[in-house]
């Protein structure tokens, strides 16, 4: 290809690209419609400052670019799939009847589901009616007015437990987190974060302070993904929840997943050294480091330069931390 069929190549490949960008985001919702112009950028942009640098970049590609062919179709596939916005889907496919003692009630299966990306992990967990029923009025506190059209499946004095009412109260629940989830603020909530992620991690806490760390590692590692999903603009708050997968497989002598998700903690914290699991957390980097032969003296340097920093206080160990969360 001689130099001018190769720059018309690329110009043409820009265009296109420019194009697949443009389409690749969702219709803002009508809220966001609502907002300045300049605060409507792709939500990937707004929280990932470097990608944001990469994407700003492609304004000076010209022509003359030094870019392959094959580097710009690489370049604009990144591109589409960064600014794809990630949204989740809820589906409740079955129900079943649960009775012990005095108490008879409906546990509703709740399959989430992402999409946007090519990411095809889906999160299943169990709830019951008093337990959207709190997640009601609990939203209701905070987001009265956003929730004034929402209405919620009411309680029946009889028929509970016939497939007509479960039938209903499954589209309607259905409805409800798919409502709910297309509002900014109220998905963004720890309210509604806590109605789909605690009685998971309070159950996984709870096995890993019996000892019980492969059952324990088994919740927990399903729900960390579901987390990180709700949690996207705040990285940090999954830390707890790494930091405790990092404690489980240390106890099961499998340092290298321990270093692996320790690492991933540990980069969320680079900017938040205050936080209280950052020294614990580095400790275990360390012995982690050292036993599998990976560079540990830049970990303790980072140390070092913290204990200069601050006053020496008590610092708990990662494992007596991860104990510590979620007791009632």
């Amino acid at each position: 290809m001689d130099q001018e069929s190769h720059c018309t190549a690329e110009r043409e490949l820009l265009e296109i690209g420019n194009r697949i960008t443009a389409f690749s985001t969702t219709s803002p919702s009508d809220e966001e419609q609502n907002q300045p112009k300049a605060e409507i950028p792709c939500q990937v942009r707004k929280e990932n400052p470097e990608k944001d640098e990469l994407q700003d970049s492609s304004a000076s590609l010209s022509p003359n670019s030094s870019m392959t062919t094959k580097e710009l179709q690489e370049y604009w596939r990144n591109e589409k799939r960064q600014c794809r916005q990630v949204k989740l889907l809820f589906e409740i496919p079955s129900t079943r009847i649960v009775e012990h003692h005095l108490a008879k009630y409906v546990m509703y299966k709740i399959i989430i589901v992402q999409t946007g990306s090519f990411d095809d992990k889906k999160c299943v967990i169990e709830r019951r009616y008093s337990d959207f029923e709190k997640l009601h009025r609990n939203l209701l506190e905070e987001f009265s007015e956003e929730m004034e059209d929402l209405t919620f499946p009411k309680k029946t004095l009889t028929g509970n437990f016939t497939e007509e009412i479960i039938n209903e109260r499954k589209l309607a629940f259905k409805d409800y987190l798919r409502l709910l989830y297309s509002m900014k603020y109220i998905r963004r909530s720890k309210k509604f974060i806590d109605f789909l992620t605690r009685p998971e991690l309070q159950e996984a806490y709870g096995c890993l302070r019996g000892g019980q760390y492969t059952k324990a590692l088994e919740i927990l590692s399903e729900v960390v993904g579901l987390q990180e999903r709700l949690t996207r603009g705040n990285p940090v708050s999954i830390v707890p929840t790494l930091c405790a997968i990092v404690v489980c497989y240390k106890d099961l002598d499998n340092p290298a997943s321990a270093f692996e998700y320790g690492d991933k903690a540990l980069s969320r914290l680079q900017v938040r050294t205050s936080h209280r699991y950052y020294i614990p957390l580095l400790e275990t980097m360390i012995t982690l480091a050292y036993e599998l032969g990976k560079d540990f003296l830049s970990l303790q340097e980072k140390l070092e330069e913290w204990k200069a920093k601050k006053d020496p206080v008590r610092v708990f160990t990662l494992k007596e931390l991860a104990v510590r969360e979620y007791v009632q």
